[in-house]
């Protein structure tokens, strides 16, 4: 079963302006409501982390990350997920306990 992704530039601009956040060295999590019931995801890695290559691995393992812990997240909220410069060099361990952490530090 996969995760549901947030699609368009307004949403994710709604959950940066109105939504609440945490953040370590690794990651920054937001975290919105939305009218949907579902937990919804999105995923930022900007070009100043590296090449494609370099940001869609950070994209996939956050991605799957969200994908096997959905019981973590409550239902009911956009999340977006921003990957910070440190992020490239992390292990997939690293990065999973940073997004659980953050995930549970908003309830």
């Amino acid at each position: 079963m996969g995760i549901i992704t947030i699609k368009d530039s307004r949403t994710y601009q709604k959950v940066f302006t109105q939504g609440s956040f945490q953040a370590d060295r690794l990651l920054v999590l937001y975290r919105r409501p939305n009218r949907t019931g579902e937990s919804r995801f999105g995923f930022a890695v900007s070009r100043k982390l590296g090449g494609a290559v370099v940001r869609n691995r950070v994209r996939r393992r956050l991605k799957e990350i969200c994908r096997r812990h959905q019981a973590v997240f409550p239902a009911g909220y956009d999340y977006v997920v921003i990957a910070r410069p440190p992020a490239v060099e992390a292990e997939y361990r690293a990065l999973e306990g940073s997004l659980l952490k953050l995930a549970g530090s908003l309830r």
